[in-house]
Parts: C-alpha cells; structure tokens; sequence
C-alpha cells in the first residue's frame, strides 16, 4: 500500500505558491468560502482548553504540560465546538489543530468551523501536512516571539478541493497508513526501552558483583544484597580526597570563566557549554580533568546525577548548586561515576534527598555518608572497561533505531504531503482496505519487505 503509488492522469496548474499543481478533476476555493470564524463568547461555565500540536485541541485538565490557567473573566473566552479548527499561538510551527471537545479558550485565537462536515477530516490532515504548514510563513505577522498567523490574509488563500467522495478516499487511506506506520512507530520505542533497561541491569550487574566473581558475600545495603567476598563496603566520601560547593557569584557578566551548570551533566559526562561571564575562577573551584560532579539541588527525578569532566578545564568552575567531588589516589574517576549512577544506587541516593517545594536536596554531608561497595583499584578499572564495551554497543544499536524512527516520522510526513496534496493516487489501493484501521501488535507484521522498501525509495535510500 505505500509502494508505486500512482499519479493521477492528468494536472492543471493552480495560483497558489505552496501548490503549483493539483489532480485536474479537483478544484480550488479561498479559505474563507470553506470555513467560517467562530467567535461565540459567553460560555463561562465550559470546560477550559488547551491547543497543543501533538494531540490537537484538549480539555486543559488532560494536559500534563503545566500552563497558565485562567481565573477570571471567563466570559471573554472564545467557545469552540467538537470537530472546530483553532489558529494556536504556535500553529505556524507545526498547523492547525482540530478540536476534540467543547469548551472554552484563549480570545487571541482564531476559531474556525468547515461550512461542509464531509470535508472536515481531509482538512484535519491537510492542515497538518508539511506543504500547508510551510505555506503559514505567508501569513505571519509579528517577529520571534511575538509572531501569530493573520487570519485575514489566510483566509483569502486557496486550498485544494478534491471531490467529496475522493475526500473519504484520501481519508480513509490515510487513517490506514498512519495507524500502521504509528504502530511501527511504537514497536521500535519499545524496543529502544527494552535495550535501554537491558543495559542498565547489565551494568548493575557488573558494579556489584564485578567481572567473573562467583565469591559472593551478604551485605546489608539497601540498594545490593551480595558483592564479591574480597570488596570492601565504605561511605560515599570514601572515594574522594574532597568535596567543595560551587560558586555563588553570577555569572551574567563578559568575563572569560564559565561556570558549569547542571543542565551540562548528561549521561554521566559533563558536556560544558562555553559562555563565559564570570571574571576569574574562585579560589579553589577550578576544574581538572577527571573530577565528578555530583547534582546536589534539583528536581526529585534528577537531583544525584553525576557527571565525570573530561577535557580541556582551563577557565572552568562550577555552580553553587553542584558539587565538585575530587577522587582519591585508589579511584578510578571512569569506574566512580558508572557506580553513583547505577540505577540502583541512583534510586537509593535520591529516596534521601529532602524535598521542599517541587526541589529535592541532597547535600555532600548527607551524601558522602551513604555506603557503597569498593572494588579494588584493578577490579574498577576491569568493571569500567567491561561497562565502557556494553555501553558502546547499546549506543549504537539504540543510535540505529533512532535514525529508523525519524525516517519513519519522514515518510509519513511525505506520505500525508502527497496523498492530500493529489500527488499521488490513493482511490484504487483505498478501495481494498478496511472501513477501520487495524492494529497491529507485532514488528514483523509491520516491517514486512514491502513497508521498508516503499520506506527506502521514499528517502532516496
């Protein structure tokens, strides 16, 4: 079904910049003649909603993301109807949303409802579709963050009008090949999920128990229950030869020093970011090559990461709320880090933190004195080789099946650019298809030869 698909026989050209050609049996209309603006206000009682790209227009209450939330003059906002179409703030990123609820939302947006309701879900994909998002550009006012789409130049373009009964075609093809690329689409994320906790137990493995020890003994730790006989238990500050906070000073000025912040600890590196802003390093908060630095104030889900720093530290410090943990002599700063972020372990340390006001703090004190196991110095350079090799191989696979997801977040926004465009010719391949989209639960039945190799000539593969 997405294979040598067909053009239509003949195309006429048509005066729209975004659309020089269409089917020859499809017409063209102004926006303004099939939609109409919906400006019903007074409805104070209706359910607030939320306009988002991913999941078009929601009830405010289902929507995880935090936003702000109106309380007052209620009567001023803007009542829109199941199936209505809503001009966002946003909608020259990523179109126009359709509406799944009645309710009430923001005065700033323009709310539009098509005079004809067969043509209702063909516009729910056109405008969604690449070449009618990229078209908005020409009907933005406004500059950076202050940009909104003029609905009155909007409403005086064309958009294509193919035959209604084509329209349920286009529809009906559409909602097939999308439920079974979505369905792939979520094979491979739990895939990657799968391959991702795969690893991180692996690694827990290694950490605790070491390489090829069988000589376990009990320990009476809350993160591990056995360890190798011969490894030593001791408190988090065992490892280093000193602790120190980061530097309070701000770091808004033009000076030539950078202070690390935590967003640059990421996936047990520090990634630094050049900005400068500070003058000078404070006394005794440089930064050397192979110190960790441990997230002492964050949110409850992040607060503990640990990020080794590698490469060049000349005009480097660190921020207040990290901390600069310095290994000792007998440890291997590579080994450290994949012991404190080892899932387990990670887990333990923040149940400690203190929470207050969303914010989670876990100070050097109260995390030095958390117990850990200690390999000797050998043995943690064998587990961080051994985790080193796991991780390089998780990497790439988990790099491949990313690079796969975003092909198929590309075909089918080529696909969806195509078919509702008229460039290609869904009628006869629809006709063979399910009223309803069926769903799909194995990967093997959605990457089947034909799907990858429609995929692969799709990308010019």
């Amino acid at each position: 079904m997405f294979r040598d698909l067909p053009r239509h026989a003949e195309y006429s050209s048509t005066s729209s910049p975004w659309l020089p050609v269409i089917p020859a049996h499809w017409k063209t209309a102004r926006t303004k003649s099939l939609l109409s603006e919906r400006v019903d206000k007074g409805y104070p009682d209706e359910p607030l909603l939320a306009a988002t790209q991913s999941h078009g227009v929601i009830r405010k209450s289902e929507y995880g993301t935090r936003t702000v939330t109106a309380s007052k003059d209620l009567h001023l906002l803007k009542l829109v109807e199941v199936g209505d179409f809503v001009i966002s703030l946003r909608s020259f990123q990523g179109g126009i949303e359709r509406c799944h609820h009645r309710g009430i939302i923001s005065p700033a947006y323009t709310v539009l409802t098509a005079n004809s309701d067969g043509y209702r879900d063909y516009l729910t994909y056109l405008f969604k579709s690449k070449p009618f998002v990229d078209s908005l550009t020409l009907a933005v006012t406004g500059i950076r963050e202050g940009q909104n789409i003029d609905y009155s130049k909007l409403s005086v373009e064309i958009l294509p009008v193919p035959p209604l009964e084509e329209q349920a075609t286009i529809v009906k093809y559409l909602d097939y090949a999308n439920a079974r690329i979505e369905t792939a689409i979520a094979a491979k994320r739990r895939l990657i999920a799968l391959i991702e906790e795969q690893n991180q137990q692996s690694v827990h493995e290694l950490i605790t128990c070491g390489v090829d020890s069988l000589d376990l003994r009990d320990v009476d730790l809350p993160w591990v229950d056995s360890i190798p006989r011969r490894w030593a238990v001791a408190p988090v500050k065992r490892l280093f030869s000193s602790m120190a906070y980061g530097t309070s000073e701000s770091s808004t000025g033009e000076g030539p020093i950078t202070a690390v912040g935590m967003g640059e600890i990421q996936n047990g590196r520090v990634r630094v970011i050049r900005r400068g802003g500070l003058a000078e390093v404070p006394k005794g908060l440089d930064l050397r090559p192979d110190d960790l630095l441990f997230n002492r104030t964050n949110s409850a889900d992040l607060v503990g990461k640990v990020g080794r720093v590698l490469g060049d530290c000349e005009n480097l410090t660190f921020a207040s709320y990290l901390v600069r943990c310095r290994v000792a002599s007998d440890v291997d700063a590579e080994w450290a880090t994949y012991l404190l972020n080892d899932i387990a372990f990670l887990a333990y340390a923040r149940s400690q933190a203190l929470v207050s006001l969303h914010q989670a703090n876990l100070s050097s004190s109260r995390f030095g004195a958390l117990h850990v196991i200690v390999p000797p110095y050998v043995e943690q350079r064998e587990v961080a080789a051994a985790i080193a090799k796991i991780n390089a191989e998780s990497i790439s696979v988990v790099s491949r099946m990313t690079q796969e997801l975003a092909l198929l977040h590309e075909f089918r926004a080529r696909l969806v650019a195509d078919v509702v465009t008229g460039q290609v010719d869904v009628r006869a391949i629809a006709a063979t298809l399910p009223d309803a989209p069926d769903v799909f639960d194995e990967l093997d039945t959605i990457l089947d030869d034909e799907f990858e190799e429609a995929l692969s000539e799709s990308l010019g593969e």
